[in-house]
């Protein structure tokens, strides 16, 4: 056997072997061995349904997931071609870098990407200093963003995620978080994206290559919060929000839930506006996960205007869904 033979069968031995091991963060073969979280929460992305919990309002460090707050900020409020020169306070921060220099002259956009896939605290200062014109005014602006966004329970000091005391989320804020950058779809390009040639930048985050429909989001460590994971994935038109904090196996874990959820739960067409509902109109449809003989809980009552008015257009009353006696959706109903 030649030499480029032996070369070539080795080289695909190597690889088949590399994805063996890799291909064991996507898969849950080995579900009784897997390490519990010591906060976790699944949600689904539209509804905001949790799908699944523990320890989801305990108060946690969690590392470079805090990145996906300063995405947030910056992604809502920056021109993304806009050119940054590094500033000083940025060089050298101490953790992930991508070795920014004071001086050198970025876009918002490779700044962005450079926090997101590498998981530059130097990125992630940059923008913050960009942003807000210091990073105590960039916090101040991440912790009133958060409350917007319904995450009553999180607190931030930093855009990076380095410990700072009083720097914390819950499993269930961060999934919220997370949630509402994945309906951006700029934070979703970029956090998807596995590698980024202009500077080739490779994303750090595995479960884009071993799971799935996974398209995001952001991986964390510190010796305090521990391996801390943010994961997306999409399956059938449903996608998830997967959060593991202080996670010994963070990737196999977070597969793990993932796989759970995508098997329990469908995403179903509850309400069609387009159903006839007697000359009164809905102007929106609604979808929400659902499990096994959840569908024959459902219940929708409507509540008319006595009298009804005659104008197009004009309020005519509400329509609510309930799941069991739990209020899932509601909206005004008008006069067709």
């Amino acid at each position: 056997m030649n030499k480029s033979v032996l070369k070539t069968l080795f080289a695909g031995l190597a690889a088949f072997f590399l994805a063996l091991c890799l291909g064991t963060a996507g898969t849950s073969a080995d579900a009784d061995h897997v390490a519990e979280s010591e906060a976790e929460c699944v949600i689904e992305v539209s509804s905001r349904r949790v799908l699944h919990e523990k320890n989801g309002s305990d108060c946690l460090p969690m590392a470079s997931t805090t990145k996906i707050m300063t995405a947030i900020l910056i992604l809502d409020d920056c021109d993304l071609t806009e050119e940054i020169a590094v500033p000083k306070e940025a060089e050298g921060v101490e953790g992930s870098s991508v070795y920014l220099r004071a001086g050198d002259v970025y876009t918002v956009e490779e700044l962005l990407y450079g926090m997101m896939l590498r998981s530059g605290n130097d990125c992630a200062t940059a923008l913050a200093i960009h942003h807000s014109g210091s990073v105590e005014a960039f916090a101040r602006a991440m912790n009133e963003k958060a409350a917007l966004l319904g995450a009553e329970d999180t607190f931030f000091v930093n855009p990076h995620g380095l410990p700072a005391k009083g720097h914390h989320t819950t499993a269930r804020d961060l999934a919220l978080l997370s949630a509402y950058a994945m309906e951006n779809p700029t934070f979703e390009k970029v956090v998807s994206t596995k590698y980024y040639a202009r500077h080739k930048w490779q994303n750090k985050n595995k479960m884009l290559w071993n799971f799935g429909g996974a398209c995001g989001v952001k991986t964390g460590f510190t010796t305090q919060a521990g391996r801390c994971l943010v994961t997306s994935a999409v399956r059938d038109g449903m996608k998830l929000v997967c959060v593991v904090l202080n996670s010994p196996q963070m990737y196999e874990r977070t597969a793990q839930l993932l796989e759970n959820a995508f098997q329990n739960y469908r995403l179903e067409t509850v309400f069609d506006c387009a159903e006839p509902l007697g000359g009164l109109l809905a102007k929106y449809s609604f979808r929400y996960p659902l499990a096994a003989g959840e569908r024959e809980q459902i219940s929708i009552t409507t509540k008319k205007c006595e009298p009804l008015p005659q104008t197009r257009g004009d309020f005519a009353g509400t329509m609510q869904i309930f799941l069991k006696n739990s209020l899932i959706f509601s909206q005004n109903l008008y006069i067709m």
